[in-house]
Formats: C-alpha cells, structure tokens, sequence
C-alpha cells in the first residue's frame, strides 16, 4: 500500500511539464456530479484557452443512444488538491454539438441573468450556507447512529466538541482545507443540530462565480467521503421526525444594499419575493415540503415570512443590518439539494429585474 500511496502522491513536475486537468460536470439528475481527467501539455490560467471535451451523455440520462455526444465548455479552473502541482479541476457546462445548452444546463441561463447589465451594475454577494449530512456507507443512516436506533436528542452536537458530538470531523477539517487549497472562497464551518450533519459556507462571492465554488465544493466533499469510506447526503430531511432537515440557506446583498439606506432596498426586495413565492419554493430543490414544515428553525412551506433575527421566517434579516440600515438578507428557504446556479440568478432575477 505505500507503494501505491507513494504513486498517488507523486510529483509530477519532477519529470515533466504535463499537467492533469479534471473537468467537472453536473449529470443528469442535477446532483450526480460527474468528472473525468485529462492530459494537457502545460499549465493554463485561463479557462478560455482549455480545449472543448465530450462525454457519452447516453449515459448520464442526457442525451439518447443514437446522438450520444454531449459538448464540455470549461468555464471555471481552480487548484487541484488532490493531484497538487500545477494540475486543476475544471468546472465545465454542457451543450448539444450544434452549440445550445442541454436542458440539464442550469449554468447558462444563469450566466445570461448575470451579465445583464442592469445586475452586473448591482454587484450581487453571495454566501451559500450549505448542510449536508455523512452517511454510512451501505446504510441509509447517519455515522454516529446505532443501526436502527437514535442518538440522544438535539441539543449538544450544534458546534458540539467532543467524540460523542462532533461525528465526522476529519473529514469536514479535511474539506475545509481542500477548499481553501482549491481557491474556493469558503468562510467557514460548523457541526450542525442534527448530529452526524455539518455545514460550510462559500461567500460572500459576486455572481455567477457562487454557482461555480459552491458546485465544485461539492464535488471536493463527495471526493473525500470517496476516500474516507462514507457517503455524503444532501437531502433535505434525511432522517423523519423530531430531527433538524438539511438546507442552503442563501445570504444576499446588491451594491445598493451595502450602501447608506440599504435597508429600504432590502423591504423592497423582500416583497418581490413575497409575490413570487411560489415560483421560487418550486425552484429551490426537491422534498423541501418534507423540511419546511415550520418547525425545526423553518418557516412553512406554503406561507411566505420575513424578521428581524427570526430563524423560523423564510427571510431573516440580521440584527447587524438593521442596526445600520443598510447589509443583507438570508433566504433560509432554499433545501441543502438546490442548484445554487438557479437559486442565486433567481434571486438576482426576482429582486433586480423583477
């Protein structure tokens, strides 16, 4: 096995100026993350200068059997910090060979609502607070649990400290810093009120680059569950009843909401999501009725509410923001499986051009 290891870890550029570049991409269910490596001749910055790559998208349920070719576009690079060196992970979206995105492609409308320049001249933040829940591997159920029973109650293991409470967190610890290598601009972590779940935070990042750091976050997660020999959950409610369920909460601000009178903007922005609550529930991830039932620190899911300091609306606004009269808002509606591409441009969307 250290031979092995000793060949896993090699140094590269010790022999040659070859790099490894894994390109990334989302399949078809909209959360299976997909990637394959490959060769290039040297070192690139630039995701522009990467060339184009195929995949059989027969197998990915995007694409049939007899027109199988589906089109990679690298769009975004970071470090990579498994191979290290030179060599980079790739975030890719995917279109048909004619050049138009597959309809799995939730990237490219996104892109389009972020370069519009009435929302490229807000300058929208983003800080995606994204749970997720370490399973064991085989088993439908979290670490740490007795197979077929329960822990104790919730209670001690929200930013728990001990072997009883914080369960899993080599392998958050290990995360946080694969992010921090990757150049992912991740702002923290925490154990989280359900034991056996954690959460991380990608922010605040400006735009369309949010979708992009908090994709191949995940991607790094599912990467190192891989290697420590358990899965990793993002349903929204992976254990029924008195248990907390699994969201992304989305932390929002334009530029006039940073700046003096932001606040009026912010109530201005809240009751254009008020209107279009529904859309929004029905864009922010599957079995999200079976997390926000208006309990365990969530609003229903049926009735649309905004507070100050409030964990149990669909919008929280911070004490801090209110103090100031100008900040952010907290969209606690979004479920831990969203697609952070359509959560973020929706929301951009909604309160900008709404």
């Amino acid at each position: 096995m250290s031979l092995l290891s000793d060949l896993v870890n090699l140094n590269l550029s010790d022999s040659t100026k070859q790099i490894i570049a894994e390109y990334i991409w989302i399949g078809g269910s909209g959360m299976d993350i997909r990637s394959k490596a490959r060769t290039l001749p040297g070192p690139v910055s630039d995701p522009s200068k990467l060339p184009k790559w195929n995949y059989d998208g027969s197998s990915t349920g995007q694409a049939s059997g007899d027109n199988s070719e589906v089109i990679l576009y690298p769009q975004a690079i970071f470090r990579d910090p498994f191979r290290r060196g030179d060599n980079i992970l790739v975030m890719c979206d995917a279109y048909t060979p004619a050049g138009d995105p597959i309809p799995t492609n939730k990237r490219h409308k996104a892109a389009k609502i972020f370069s519009h320049p009435n929302v490229a001249k807000e300058v929208p933040w983003y800080g995606i607070e994204q749970e997720y829940t370490l399973m064991q591997k085989g088993v439908n159920w979290p670490i740490g649990w007795p197979i077929g029973g329960f822990p104790g109650p919730q209670g001690p293991y929200y930013c728990g400290v001990g072997a009883g409470k914080a369960i899993g967190r080599d392998i958050v610890d290990a995360h946080y810093k694969a992010c921090l290598y990757a150049g992912i601009g991740i702002s923290g972590v925490n154990g989280e009120v359900m034991p056996g779940q954690w959460e991380f935070q990608v922010g605040p990042v400006e735009g369309i680059s949010s979708g992009d750091q908090v994709w191949v976050a995940r991607y790094l997660l599912e990467r190192i569950t891989e290697i420590s020999g358990v899965n990793v959950s993002f349903d929204p409610k992976p254990v029924p009843g008195d248990w907390n369920g699994a969201g992304a909460h989305c932390n929002y601000s334009t530029k006039t909401m940073r700046n003096d009178g932001g606040l009026a903007v912010i109530k201005k922005a809240i009751e254009k999501l008020q209107v279009k609550h529904k859309e929004h529930i029905a864009a922010y991830g599957e079995g999200n009725e079976r997390r926000l039932t208006g309990k365990h620190e969530t609003a229903d899911i049926n009735t649309f509410s905004w507070g100050v300091a409030n964990r149990g609306a669909s919008v929280r606004v911070g004490r801090d923001t209110e103090k100031e009269g100008k900040g952010y808002f907290e969209d606690r509606r979004p479920a831990s499986n969203m697609d952070p591409y359509v959560v973020t441009s929706m929301i951009a969307e909604t309160t900008i051009l709404g």
